[in-house]
């Protein structure tokens, strides 16, 4: 049995496919490179390099390698970007995701586990946000997310069974120091936090400092990318087994501020990192935390990495090893 695995190459993806591999599955990772890396992949897996637009490719794809099951994390991921560039969101968000969706109908693959987001309960949570809470994103990227989770309910009534697993700031690296995290340009606060302890820039921004929060900065639940990861392969494992279609939080359940983060940051490295205030993001929200109840009962998902410094440190080392990222 194979899993297909889109935006195999990037961030989380990447983590995925070797957690696959070592639990047994056979991988086809399917992505265009745009955002990941092809030195990322794990050497037991499938490698195509394809885009979500070609439906051709697609159809060639699921017919020979046999796909049992969809693992979707292929999507533009930037809040600023989507609010400058809400085409280009939508396009590769959601019209691509369609195109799967298709694709599974034409080859009878029904079950995918799609990588959602938090972003979806959107500026007005004041407390940690629960499945059941009203969704109002507030931004592009936010709302594509949330427009296939509604696609995907839909598709359940044609027998396509899913689960959303909707993040709270995926973040680390895996321990073993070979896979991390390589945005070009990086938008994530830790890995800019880690390139400023390291010199590779001159101080980290602070988009707003006068949010209704503990110290003024935006705080954030911070989920290890290794347990997303096996988050990915129990909703997997479930949807294999009879479960319905779903929606589950992935977060520590515990907030950091920005300043709590770089604070953090400088006690793991042993570094003085500079900062500087800025305005805020468009799009940005001052609060996001994870009631993961849900997962935790349902799927018997027990996260591991749950401390920033120890996230933190999983992270540095990858960033030590890795100074240049990866090099393709």
């Amino acid at each position: 049995m194979k899993i297909l695995v889109t935006g195999g190459a990037g961030y989380v993806g990447s983590q995925l496919v070797k957690r696959l591999a070592e639990a047994g599955y056979g991988t086809v990772v399917y992505d265009n490179l745009s955002e990941g890396h092809r030195q990322a992949v794990d050497k037991n897996a499938v490698f195509i390099k394809g885009d979500l637009k070609d439906k051709v490719s697609l159809d060639f794809v699921f017919k020979k390698h046999k796909i049992a099951g969809i693992m979707h994390l292929a999507a533009y991921v930037s809040v600023a970007e989507s609010v400058a560039n809400p085409e280009k969101y939508y396009a590769n968000n959601v019209e691509c995701g369609a195109n799967l969706l298709e694709a599974m109908k034409r080859n009878n693959v029904n079950f995918i586990v799609f990588s959602s987001s938090s972003i979806v309960y959107g500026a007005k949570a004041t407390r940690p946000s629960s499945e059941s809470d009203k969704t109002e994103p507030g931004n592009p990227y936010g709302e594509t997310k949330l427009a296939f989770e509604k696609m995907l309910r839909e598709a359940d009534k044609a027998g396509i069974k899913s689960i959303s697993l909707r993040y709270f700031n995926a973040a680390g690296a895996d321990p073993s120091g070979c896979i991390g995290e390589d945005h070009r340009p990086e938008t994530h606060l830790i890995p800019n936090v880690l390139k400023a302890a390291m010199g590779k820039s001159k101080e980290i921004s602070i988009y707003g400092n006068d949010y209704q929060t503990k110290d003024g900065t935006a705080v954030r639940d911070y989920a290890h990318v290794m347990d997303l990861s096996d988050a990915h392969i129990l909703a997997l494992d479930a949807l294999l087994n009879g479960h319905k279609t779903d929606i589950y939080n992935l977060g520590s359940e515990k907030g950091y501020s920005v300043l709590e983060v770089i604070r953090a940051a400088e006690e793991v490295t042993g570094r003085r990192i500079p900062t500087k205030i800025m305005e805020k993001r468009p799009g940005d929200v001052p609060f996001i935390i994870s009631n993961s109840a849900k997962a935790r009962k349902s799927l018997k998902w027990k996260p591991k990495y749950t401390d920033i410094k120890t996230i933190i440190s999983t992270a540095w080392n990858w960033h030590k090893t890795h100074p240049d990222g990866f090099s393709e």
